[in-house]
């Protein structure tokens, strides 16, 4: 039987008015220890966002969430933060903010793949 692995996730989302708690699920970030996996997939419908906020800079949307994808990876090019241990990045990406871009509370769970895992709730979630 294989073994399961505990993993944590949380939802990545889109809050353009932080006053009014409305927000838009554009993401998700895993992390597993055992698998020493961090990942993160988001989407952005543009269409979607524009009606949701038509203010919203899209551009700096994107580099914001990308820089989810470089803390992930670490290493060259994903700064200080990028430096830091797997569980140091992922407890800095799910930090609470009061930004225009933040995530949900992370939520444990067991996986067999984190990697399929992560497909799984990007698919649940947010599509």
């Amino acid at each position: 039987m294989q073994e399961k692995y505990l993993f944590e996730y949380a939802v990545i989302r889109v809050v353009p008015r932080v006053e009014r708690e409305e927000f838009m699920n554009v993401g998700v970030v895993v992390y597993c220890a055992k698998q020493k996996f961090l990942n993160v997939i988001f989407k952005l419908d543009e269409q979607r966002l524009n009606a949701f906020c038509p203010e919203l800079d899209i551009s700096a949307l994107k580099e914001n969430l990308e820089s989810f994808e470089r803390i992930c990876r670490g290493g060259n090019g994903s700064g200080a933060i990028g430096n830091l241990d797997l569980p140091s990045r992922f407890r800095w990406l799910t930090a609470v903010r009061s930004t225009v871009l933040q995530t949900s509370r992370p939520h444990p769970g067991f996986c067999d793949d984190p990697a399929e895992t992560l497909k799984n709730l990007h698919h649940q979630l947010v599509c």
